[in-house]
C-alpha cells in the first residue's frame, strides 16, 4: 500500500501547475482543485509597498545608459601660470576601472605563439608514436607466445617485420593539413618590454671660490661697558631734550617719530628685497636683450672691408620711460667711473611749454628702468657727474637754480639747492661744469646763463655760495643815456667748456654766435673773441688730446674746429640742418661725431676724409624727431643720442668709424696721446700752408 502514494502526489503537481498558469491567464482567480502546497507559495507584501495599478505596473521606463561617470567631480579649478588666475577644468576623466590584472597571455597569431603551438604538437606526436609502438609489440609478443613451441627461434622475425611495417605505413600515409583558424580582430593583449636605461653621468666644472676675508675681534669687558654707557647717555640726553620742548612741539615730535618709524618699517622690509630684485631684473633683462648685448660685445660689421671708407651704426638699446614722456632730452653724461652708467636730463626747450624736469640714471644692464629717478618742478638742462665723487650730479634748471643731487641718498629733493637770495640766475642755465676743489677743499663749479654771468659755487658746510666770475658784455653795443651813464648791452652765454691742461682758461659761447676767450683771473675783460657763427653757439668743446684746438657747433647748420691762437677757423662743415651738439671721440684726436635736428648723426674722421662725414645715418624713426644732444662712452665703441621725444638710443660704432695705426712688418705700431697729438698737427700744418698762400 504504501508504495501507491507517490502517482497522486505528481497528479498533485501537476494540477498546481495547471492552475498556476490558469490563474496567471485569467488574472486573480484561483482554482478550486489547488492544494495546500500551492497556497502556501502566495506572495507576501511589506506593509509599506505601494498599491499599483495594472497600468501602472505595465509602464515602460526606458533608461540611456551613457559613458559618463556620475561619481566624477564638475567642478574641478586648478591654478593656472600662464594667466596667474585660477581656472575651471571642462575635461574631466571619466574612466572607472573595476578590475585590472597583469598576465602573460600570447596571441595565437604571433610569432612566439606558433612557436609553442608547435613545441606542444611535437611533444604530443612523439608521445602518441610512442605508445602505439608500445601496444603492437605487446600484441605481437602474446600472439607468439604459443607458438614459441613449436617454431623456437623463429619468433623473432615477426616482431622485426611488424616494426618495419609500422614505419611504412606511417612514412606512406599522407599528412593531414591543418585547418587555420580566422585571426580575431577583438582579442588584443598588451605587451610591455622594458627598454636599456642608459647609465647615468655626472657632468661637474669647477668655479673659482668667491673671495674671503677674515674678521676677528674680542669684546672685553671694558668694551662692553663703554658701549652700554654711550647708550645711556644718548638716553639722557633725549630726556632733557624732551623736557625743554613746549607741549606743541612734543605733539609735532611724536607725529613725526610714528611717521618715520612707519617709514622705517616699510623701508626695512622692502630693503630686504631690494638688492636680490635688482639682481633678478638684471638677469631677466640679460635674457631678454641676450641679441643685443651678443652684438654690443661681438658683433663687427663685416661689410665694412668692402665700403669706400665708410662706415655704419648699429642701433643696440632703446632707453626711455612713461614718465619723462614729451619730455626732450636735455643732457647727456657718462658716470666717470661704471662705464655703464649714464644720466639723462629731460626738460624743454620751447619756453612756451615749460613744465617738470626729471633726472634719470640708466644702466646698459637694465635697459628696461632707470636705476635712479629725481623729479623736479623745473626743467633741467644740464648736467654734470663730479670726476672724484661719481655719486654727486650737479644739474642747472630752466628757473635760473642750480642743484646738486647725491645718489648715495635716493631722495626726491636735491641735497643742495640756490635760491633767490643765494644769487641764482635769472635766465636759464646752459651748462655746468665741475672744478677741482678749492683751497680750503671745498667742492666746487661753474655755471652759466643766458643772464650773462658766469658764476662760481662753492659747497660751504650745508650752503652754496655763489661768485660771479665774469659778465659778458656784448663788445661796441655801449649807450650813454641822458645822464651820461654808460648802459652796456648783456651777451647771453649758453656754452662753455675749461681747458684740460690751463686751469684758468675757459670758452664760452652766446647767442649772438660769439665765442670769448676768458680766464678765471679776469673779470672785466675777454682774453679774445671769435666771430664764430651767425646763430647762437650750441655747444663748444676742447680737443681731448690737442691742447690748442677746440670745436664749436651752431644753429646756423655749420661745425668749426678751431686753433685758439687763430681767430678764423680751421674746418668748417656745413650739415644741412641746425646742429644740437657735437662730441669728440676719446679714443681718437681727429673724430667726432654730430646731431641735427633732421634726426641724422653724423660722424667726422680727419685723419680719413677731410671734407665729409663718414657715416651720416638717421637714428629715429619719424623726421619730425629732433636730435639733440650725443656723447661717446669712453671706453666702449658706443655713442648715446638723444631725442626731443624722451628717447635715448645706444648705437654702435662700426670698424670703418674707429681705425687705429696698421701694424707694419718689423715696425710696432705707436699708441698713446703724441701719436694722436702729430696726427691732428699734421692736418692744421696742412691748412696753415695753405691759408699762408692765399
Amino acid at each position: 500500500m504504501p508504495h501507491k502514494q507517490p502517482p497522486p502526489r505528481k497528479q498533485s503537481i501537476n494540477m498546481g501547475r495547471g492552475t498556476r498558469k490558469r490563474d496567471e491567464d485569467s488574472g486573480t482567480e484561483v482554482g478550486e482543485g489547488t492544494d495546500e502546497w500551492a497556497q502556501s507559495k502566495a506572495t507576501v507584501k511589506p506593509p509599506d509597498q505601494l498599491d499599483l495599478t495594472d497600468a501602472e505596473l505595465k509602464e515602460e521606463f526606458t533608461r540611456i545608459l551613457t559613458a559618463n561617470n556620475p561619481h566624477a567631480p564638475q567642478n574641478i579649478v586648478r591654478y593656472s601660470f600662464k594667466e596667474g588666475t585660477y581656472k575651471l577644468i571642462g575635461f574631466v576623466d571619466q574612466l572607472a576601472v573595476h578590475f585590472t590584472q597583469v598576465g602573460n597571455l600570447i596571441p595565437k597569431d604571433s610569432d612566439e605563439g606558433r612557436r609553442q603551438h608547435y613545441r606542444d604538437e611535437l611533444a604530443a606526436g612523439s608521445q602518441e608514436s610512442a605508445k602505439l609502438v608500445i601496444s603492437e609489440t605487446e600484441i605481437l609478443e602474446e600472439e607468439e607466445e604459443p607458438k614459441e613451441v613449436e617454431a623456437g627461434s623463429q619468433t623473432d622475425v615477426p616482431i622485426v617485420e611488424a616494426s618495419q611495417k609500422v614505419a611504412e605505413e606511417e612514412l606512406m600515409t599522407p599528412k593531414q593539413p591543418k585547418e587555420r583558424k580566422l585571426t580575431n580582430k577583438f582579442n588584443f593583449s598588451e605587451r610591455a618590454s622594458q627598454t636599456f636605461n642608459n647609465p647615468l653621468r655626472d657632468r661637474e666644472c669647477q668655479m673659482e671660490p668667491p673671495p674671503r676675508t677674515n674678521f676677528s675681534a674680542t669684546a672685553n669687558q671694558w668694551e662692553i661697558y663703554d658701549a652700554y654707557m654711550e647708550e645711556l647717555e644718548k638716553q639722557e640726553k633725549t630726556k632733557e631734550k624732551e623736557k625743554t620742548k613746549t607741549p606743541v612741539a612734543k605733539k609735532m615730535g611724536k607725529m613725526a617719530m610714528r611717521k618715520m618709524t612707519s617709514l622705517e618699517s616699510q623701508s626695512d622690509d622692502i630693503t630686504k628685497v631690494t638688492q636680490a630684485a635688482k639682481i633678478v631684473e638684471r638677469m631677466v633683462n640679460q635674457n631678454t636683450y641676450d641679441d643685443v648685448a651678443q652684438d654690443f660685445k661681438y658683433y663687427e660689421d663685416a661689410a665694412d672691408e668692402y665700403r669706400d671708407q665708410e662706415g655704419t651704426l648699429l642701433p643696440l638699446w632703446k632707453f626711455q620711460n612713461d614718465k619723462a614722456k614729451r619730455l626732450a632730452v636735455t643732457a647727456l653724461f657718462w658716470n666717470p667711473k661704471y662705464n655703464d652708467l649714464f644720466a639723462v636730463g629731460h626738460g624743454s626747450y620751447d619756453f612756451m611749454k615749460q613744465s617738470r624736469g626729471m633726472l634719470l640714471l640708466y644702466s646698459m644692464k637694465n635697459p628696461s628702468f632707470p636705476e635712479y629717478i629725481f623729479s623736479s618742478e623745473s626743467g633741467i638742462m644740464c648736467l654734470d657727474m663730479h670726476v672724484d665723487h661719481p655719486y654727486l650730479v650737479v644739474v642747472g634748471h630752466y628757473d635760473g637754480n642750480v642743484a646738486i643731487y647725491n645718489l648715495k641718498k635716493p631722495q626726491s629733493q636735491p641735497s643742495f639747492r640756490s635760491s633767490a637770495k643765494s644769487g641764482k640766475h635769472t635766465d636759464p642755465v646752459w651748462q655746468v661744469r665741475w672744478q677741482k676743489d678749492d683751497m680750503d677743499h671745498n667742492l666746487n663749479f661753474f655755471s652759466v646763463s643766458s643772464d650773462g654771468r658766469i658764476v662760481s659755487w662753492t659747497l660751504v658746510k650745508s650752503e652754496l655760495v655763489h661768485t660771479d666770475v665774469i659778465k659778458l658784455k656784448v663788445e661796441g653795443s655801449t649807450t650813454e643815456d641822458l645822464e651820461g651813464l654808460q648802459i652796456h648791452t648783456v651777451g647771453c652765454g649758453t656754452a662753455f667748456d675749461f681747458h684740460r691742461e690751463i686751469d684758468y682758461l675757459f670758452l664760452v659761447g652766446t647767442e649772438e654766435g660769439k665765442i670769448y676767450k676768458c680766464s678765471k683771473s679776469y673779470s672785466s675783460q675777454f682774453l679774445d673773441t671769435y666771430d664764430a657763427h651767425n646763430m647762437a653757439v650750441d655747444a663748444v668743446s676742447w680737443n681731448p688730446y690737442h691742447t690748442k684746438v677746440f670745436m664749436s657747433c651752431s644753429s646756423d647748420w655749420t661745425v668749426k674746429i678751431w686753433d685758439h691762437t687763430i681767430k678764423t677757423p680751421m674746418f668748417i662743415y656745413d650739415l644741412n640742418s641746425a646742429v644740437g651738439d657735437v662730441a669728440w671721440a676719446p679714443y681718437s684726436s681727429t673724430v667726432f661725431a654730430a646731431v641735427t635736428t633732421n634726426g641724422k648723426t653724423h660722424v667726422f674722421d680727419l685723419s680719413i676724409n677731410k671734407y665729409e662725414a663718414i657715416c651720416n645715418q638717421p637714428v629715429v624713426a619719424r623726421k619730425k624727431n629732433k636730435l639733440t644732444h650725443v656723447q661717446f662712452n669712453p671706453i666702449h665703441p658706443i655713442i648715446i643720442v638723444g631725442d626731443d621725444r624722451g628717447h635715448v638710443t645706444c648705437l654702435k660704432l662700426s670698424p670703418n668709424l674707429r681705425k687705429m695705426p696698421k701694424e707694419k712688418k718689423g715696425q710696432e705700431v705707436q699708441k698713446g696721446p703724441a701719436v694722436e697729438i702729430a696726427k691732428l698737427d699734421k692736418l692744421l700744418n696742412l691748412v696753415r700752408e695753405v691759408k699762408t698762400k692765399t
